[in-house]
């Protein structure tokens, strides 16, 4: 395999999005700060069909973006298992959080029935649920789990982050995800999941809020840096 790493940005593309219009420019300084070379290339939702393994078996990385209910949620969560059952580095931001958390419980507890309130209000096993309080365009203090990779990523015990979105993790579902490998690791002031890591995987995180939003005021973000090079170590582990 030659050439620079490719992760593929799944998800539906907008301009209205602020944080589609920020991935590009985190990427970018990702890149320059790690010293990598990789390319982000977007993937709608709607492209993905039955052969999602050939579709993106030329990308070292999936990103899950923002915004949903995607156009084809059955395409981003095959995307999302892909990633996990091919060890590829895996980032889900808030969308992809959410239906990150959808597909382990379907594909891996067994619960063919989980699925997000957003896209069906009358699911059976709503694992995504309305926040009690909205955090389109909110900004909040993530406390993060002592111990966990992600407040090793960060190498800080709290962050500030930005959010747009409506729906949360149902905490109720819990204890469904408890032998499946996901360990939250960040949470808000009042103690409900902000992000998460999966055990025995190289690389996959999910994060409620929305890291990439640091590009539009120019800043890098330490798990986008720690994603980009986990992308180019895969890359060139295959390329070796």
């Amino acid at each position: 395999m030659t050439g620079s790493a490719r992760i593929a940005l799944v998800g539906d593309y907008s301009e209205e999005v602020p944080a589609h219009r920020a991935i590009p420019g985190a990427l970018e300084i990702a890149c320059a700060q790690t010293g990598s070379e990789v390319e982000g290339i977007w993937v709608e939702t709607a492209s993905l069909g039955d052969d999602v393994a050939d579709q993106l078996s030329g990308f070292d990385g999936v990103w899950c973006v923002p915004a949903s209910a995607y156009a084809n949620m059955d395409g981003a969560l095959d995307a999302i298992r892909l990633a996990r059952e091919s060890a590829r580095p895996f980032l889900g931001t808030c969308g992809g959080f959410q239906h990150a958390l959808i597909e382990i419980a379907r594909n891996v507890a067994g619960r063919a029935e989980a699925d997000h309130a957003e896209s069906n209000p009358d699911a059976e096993l709503a694992i995504m649920t309305p926040l009690t309080c909205s955090l389109v365009e909110a900004t909040g203090e993530i406390n993060l789990l002592p111990g966990s990779r992600l407040r090793d990523v960060v190498a800080a015990p709290t962050v500030t982050e930005g959010y747009r979105c409506g729906y949360g993790f149902n905490t109720a579902c819990e204890e469904l995800l408890s032998d499946t490998g996901v360990r939250f690791v960040g949470f808000d002031n009042e103690g409900d999941p902000r992000a998460f890591e999966l055990e025995g995987h190289p690389f996959f995180f999910g994060t409620l809020f929305q890291p990439e939003r640091s590009a539009l005021t120019g800043r890098s973000h330490p798990l986008i840096s720690a994603f980009v090079s986990a992308v180019a170590r895969h890359h060139a582990a295959l390329a070796g």
